[in-house]
């Protein structure tokens, strides 16, 4: 998946979208001794100087769900798929190395620095020849733009983050006709995930244009690639090169995006109708492994899989409850049935900010993260929740305490197991749970992203900055849920968040998100279980792509060798 600047949400255990390291292809079909997790720069995606690569050809993958918003500021444009298409047609200004280190994009950017401490002040100088595709260029007027639908001031706008944005005070042109002059209220560290990617002014300039403008399409692009064709019946989205583009010329004729059930992805590749899935799962990576002309990629990606609780609505309002489902789950055991065949070691995942491999990381669970089922009885009897007997639901003014747990239709024989497994552990506490599958374009649209859910396992994926967070972690204002679809939040996990978000000095930043952190966990926020594998499955004359790790995607140096 390419790294955006937004949090990007996607299945828990299904493909998704999202540059220097070396490919892997003799791994043995059947995994032997468990290998250790890459390092955080850790990568494999075949680089090659595009010298070897041929002019043409396609690179064609699957997605989870057709793409219905294609403003990734909104929550519904928040999931992966959409963020990874609309960063190969609209400007991204900055990009991720292996390392996760940001530079400027220089086809867009030609400098950005702050230029003032007291206060903030960031400059950036376009490049000249950057333009939309409506023929304008870009300019100031464009930060300005996305800086008021995002800012908070307006509620009509209806925006999946503020941050950021809101410590803005103004937006005005800075030396020259390429000059943008940003000036911040308080200081904000990390200053280059905003306008990132950046979006034209005159289509996201008023709340209307904003929400709705971007629905089912990209109605305006400045990039290597735009769109080429939608074909809903085909659930196909196809983009292709821009003739207008001013810097290297892309060696792929298209890159082709299909919706396609993650059950469905092995025989896809192998039947040669995809060029890259993921081989995590034991039953996908034997097969795929021994196919011919593959490479299996691997890389240590920010992902991680979690159980979310939602705190908005029914039973989970309590937070005794939320906590007596913490202790109920044994998180370890959940890991180990979905690892104990893969190839890679799985780490135990107790922070909601950093990866294992990742500085920062620090245990901050709480007590009620270590599996305690008759912790987990005594907080739910003083809940409330009377015991009604074994294998029956407990009670409470004559209502059961049922809960459902909702999956995509379209999602993999490991996502049931891990809501089986779940099911089980909770109605041994006597918590009923029951399995509620929904159509895969559905899934996020109309349960995820609107808390139509009480239990729900997703990825939150390449957070980069970790400022990309807070909209997960902060507290709803009215009906606008942010990403923190569970509604679970506190003033103080706001105010924590708040001022790691102004604070420029690292390691106090640090240690002021592992404080939010501790905060999360007591609150029964999200159940965390692992950092996810990336292991993809690749065809062996692809160039420039596959596992990235913490690097964003350069789609103008991805291609097919000349001799493949």
């Amino acid at each position: 998946m390419r790294r955006t600047t937004v949090l990007a949400i996607a299945a828990a255990a299904s493909a998704t979208l999202v540059v220097s390291g070396c490919g892997s292809s003799g791994d043995d079909a059947e995994p032997a001794a468990k290998q250790a997790a890459p390092k955080v720069d850790g990568q494999g995606i075949n680089v090659r100087p595009l010298a070897e690569l041929k002019q043409g050809g396609s690179l064609r993958f699957a997605i989870d769900q057709w793409i219905s918003q294609y403003n990734i500021n909104t929550v519904d444009g928040s999931q992966g798929d959409a963020q990874d298409l609309i960063k190969a047609v609209l400007p991204d200004l900055f990009d991720s190395d292996a390392k996760g280190a940001i530079h400027a994009n220089t086809d867009f950017l030609l400098s950005a620095k702050v230029t003032s401490t007291s206060p903030q002040v960031v400059e950036y100088t376009l490049n000249p020849k950057a333009k939309w595709s409506d023929g304008k260029p870009l300019s100031w007027q464009d930060f300005a733009a996305q800086w008021k639908a995002l800012n908070g001031t307006n509620a009509a706008y209806e925006a999946a983050d503020t941050s950021g944005y809101d410590q803005i005070s103004k937006v005005g042109q800075g030396t020259g006709a390429q000059g943008v002059k940003v000036t911040f209220s308080k200081p904000y560290a990390d200053w280059q995930r905003l306008f990132d990617p950046l979006y034209p002014a005159s289509y996201i300039d008023t709340p209307e244009k904003f929400n709705k403008g971007w629905s089912e399409k990209a109605p305006v692009t400045g990039a290597a690639f735009k769109v080429g064709t939608y074909d809903k019946t085909a659930q196909t989205i196809t983009i292709v090169p821009d003739p207008k583009w001013w810097g290297t010329k892309a060696k792929l004729d298209s890159v082709v995006y299909r919706v396609l059930d993650s059950s469905a992805r092995t025989e896809a590749y192998l039947n040669k109708e995809i060029d890259e899935t993921v081989a995590l799962l034991p039953e996908d990576y034997k097969r795929l492994a021994k196919a011919a002309d593959t490479d299996i990629r691997r890389g240590a990606r920010w992902d991680e899989v979690h159980i979310t609780l939602n705190g908005g609505r029914g039973p989970l309002k309590d937070v005794k409850v939320r906590n007596a489902l913490q202790s109920a789950i044994n998180r370890a055991g959940v890991n180990e049935s979905f690892g104990k065949d893969l190839s890679f070691e799985l780490k135990p995942l107790n922070n909601h900010f950093f990866m294992p491999n990742q500085e920062g990381y620090q245990d901050n669970s709480s007590s009620f993260d270590t599996y305690d089922p008759e912790k987990a009885k005594k907080l739910l009897e003083e809940a409330g929740w009377k015991d009604a007997g074994e294998g029956k639901p407990r009670t409470k003014d004559g209502k059961k305490l049922t809960l459902d747990y909702t999956l995509s239709a379209g999602g993999t024989s490991a996502q049931s197991d891990q809501a089986e497994l779940v099911q089980q552990m909770l109605g041994a506490v006597g918590v009923q749970v029951a399995i509620k599958s929904v159509p895969a374009n559905d899934y996020f649209s109309k349960f995820v992203n609107t808390g139509n859910f009480d239990l729900v396992s997703f990825r939150n994926v390449d957070a980069v900055y970790q400022t990309m967070l807070t909209p997960v972690f902060r507290e709803p204002k009215g009906k606008n849920l942010f990403q923190n679809f569970g509604s679970v939040g506190s003033p103080e996990i706001d105010a924590l968040l708040t001022k790691a978000g102004e604070t420029t000095d690292h390691a106090e930043s640090v240690k002021l998100y592992n404080e939010a952190d501790v905060e999360i966990w007591k609150l029964g926020h999200s159940i965390e279980l692992y950092q996810r594998p990336q292991i993809d499955a690749v065809r062996k004359g692809l160039a420039n792509y596959g596992a990235f790790g913490l690097a964003d995607t350069d789609y103008t140096k991805v291609g097919w060798l000349k001799t493949s």
